[in-house]
């Protein structure tokens, strides 16, 4: 397809992180819709299959997403082969559970490498094409844990943390240029996270209550998950075709997020609360006013 051919109704979706889960999943929601996709994965022939069934609306493309120049090459071939980016999807990544205290420095920026300075990479690379353009939506998928915590996922809710504090400030500037940003909250769903995405940490006994059952947790829940990741893709497809400013800046996704994200919500508003008069209190003191020296000055 060239890009002279592209429909003007149709989107060009750029997902890293594609091979599974719900990179995948939005790769065939996107195709579905009649949309076209440059599907990036560090073994992008695992979507041979799905590419011959549209071999002119899916680009297939090689990428790391933690080499910057595997990062330049792929925009442009993106550009090249469709002439625009639409709709950018930060996917990529992989689970790690470990506490603070179990998980090196190696492990650590791994983990930063790739959900935090990678998708900021990606998105810097992609943001002078939606500027030109004066559209775009950017989609972070980070996680309920990008609000939320639980003992053995530090690694892990620091990484998305930070994500959603760089995308909100991210909204802020690129609003006035036409460019959106959605930031996707998932729960538990059904991919490979809790199986062979996912990295353990050697366990130390001091832990055991509680990173422990974290763990134990894990293991009883991979391929039990509640959440339909084909559901999830047609609900984050169904956010972005939305008017711009009927575009929320978060989308929770389950009932677990939710919950939990409220919860979490009521918890700091609880602190603050109780807090809050020594909050106050730490400010210089005035002083009073002289009622005399205010009447001299009249």
């Amino acid at each position: 397809m060239s890009t002279h051919s592209i429909p003007a109704s149709s989107k060009v979706w750029f997902i890293t992180g594609s091979s599974s889960g719900f990179g995948r999943a939005l790769v065939e929601e996107a195709l579905r819709r009649g949309d076209c996709v440059v599907a990036t994965a560090r073994k992008p022939e695992a979507l041979a299959t799905l590419a011959a069934t549209a071999p002119d609306r899916l680009h297939l493309v090689e990428l790391d997403v933690t080499r910057p120049e595997q990062v330049r090459a792929s925009v442009a071939a993106a550009i090249s082969r469709f002439g625009r980016i639409d709709v950018l999807v930060n996917n990529a990544g992989f689970s790690i559970v470990g506490a603070v205290e179990e998980t090196d420095d190696d492990e650590l920026r791994s983990t930063l490498e790739l959900m935090f300075f990678a998708a900021v990479a990606t998105t810097r690379e992609v943001l002078p094409h939606m500027r030109a353009q004066a559209s775009g939506t950017i989609v972070q998928i980070t996680s309920v844990a990008g609000l939320t915590t639980a003992p053995g996922f530090g690694a892990y809710c620091a990484a998305k943390h930070a994500l959603e504090a760089m995308s909100e400030c991210l909204a802020q500037e690129v609003n006035p240029l036409g460019i959106r940003v959605l930031v996707v909250e998932p729960g538990t769903f059904r991919t490979a996270l809790f199986g062979a995405a996912f990295r353990r940490m050697p366990s130390l006994d001091a832990y055991a209550a509680t990173v422990g059952q974290m763990r134990s947790w894990v293991t009883q829940m991979a391929g039990e998950q509640a959440g339909d990741p084909a559901k999830a893709a047609r609900a984050i497809a169904d956010v972005v075709a939305r008017p711009a400013n009927e575009l929320p800046l978060r989308l929770p996704l389950g009932g677990d997020a939710v919950d939990q994200i409220r919860s979490k919500l009521a918890f700091i508003a609880a602190d603050v609360d109780r807090m809050e008069a020594i909050a106050r209190e730490t400010a210089f003191n005035v002083k009073p006013s002289d009622p005399c020296l205010e009447q001299a000055l009249k």
